[in-house]
């Protein structure tokens, strides 16, 4: 429960409460979190976990503790927030970078947790230690060696490939695409149901704006869960039968029927109980600042 717990609590700060200052209190987030049947301990264990992580700070205010995004924190959400909402991929500028590695046995642990973050920006593993991707992610690669101080092991190449086969041979050796294929069909088929069933009960006014929080949470969550594995390639590079597209749109539009409810009820448990209300002017739910790019 603990590791779900605290994967929920990032998806509310993406969603939600980075629109509205950034910061939280703690008794807040556990009212929220007990929408998903997640207990206050839980959320206290994931919170000190996240802190420890360098995720989050806190802030007292009188009796009160605040949390709220590091500039870490914030990069990461802001990054996600990003390839979450993006309809269209990318036009390809014809180049791929090539990040090669070698980290000593001593800081294998670095080497595992830096393998994770590459495979999270989208970065394909074409070989032992060497890591290739499409996508200019220079400053993703700068935040990283920054992140465990490895400029001393860590090279970026930016080149073309001349042969002997095509950049698709590329794709195919570094990414599963038939796996990622497969989980955006079973995203696609379960999502348009639901989608469905509750555009007809919305209409109605028959579902309430805390189903409507927990259903959009829970669809960003679970569509979040594509940024481990799709690595956002660009349009010259997709397969035929790429459905990625598809699950983008189905995704809007279904976040939009859901959107306006869902902050609401947010809005209603956040205010009742934070001395430090403030929105982003700018913020609109339904038209999310992602969703037209």
């Amino acid at each position: 429960m603990g590791e779900k717990t605290r994967s929920m609590i990032f998806t509310i700060y993406g969603d939600y409460i980075r629109h509205y200052g950034n910061k939280i209190w703690i008794g807040s987030l556990i009212s929220l979190l007990k929408e998903f049947g997640h207990n206050e301990q839980a959320v206290r264990v994931a919170v000190s976990r996240m802190l420890k992580q360098g995720w989050i700070q806190s802030e007292k205010q009188g009796n009160k503790s605040y949390y709220f995004l590091t500039d870490q924190g914030v990069a990461r959400i802001e990054e996600a927030a990003n390839r979450i909402f993006k309809l269209k991929p990318n036009d390809w500028d014809g180049k791929w970078r090539i990040l090669m590695y070698t980290i000593p046995e001593e800081k294998r642990h670095i080497r595992d947790e830096l393998r994770q973050e590459l495979l999270w920006s989208g970065f394909g593993s074409f070989s032992n230690g060497c890591w290739i991707s499409p996508n200019s992610l220079k400053k993703e690669v700068k935040l990283l060696i920054e992140k465990y101080n490895i400029s001393e092991y860590v090279d970026l190449f930016l080149s073309e490939y001349i042969g002997p086969k095509d950049n698709k041979t590329l794709v195919e050796k570094s990414w599963p695409l038939d796996q990622i294929i497969d989980k955006y069909e079973e995203f696609i088929v379960r999502c348009s149901k639901k989608y469905i069933a509750h555009q007809s009960i919305i209409n109605q006014g028959k579902m309430t704006d805390a189903e409507c929080f927990v259903e959009r949470t829970k669809l960003v969550h679970h569509y979040r869960k594509f940024l481990f594995i799709d690595p956002g390639l660009p349009k010259e590079l997709l397969p035929d039968n790429w459905n990625g597209t598809l699950a983008a749109t189905l995704f809007n539009q279904y976040y939009q029927i859901l959107a306006e409810p869902a902050s609401r009820f947010f809005e209603s448990v956040f205010q009742e109980n934070n001395d430090l209300w403030k929105k982003d002017e700018s913020y609109d739910a339904k038209q999310h600042p992602y969703i037209t790019q």
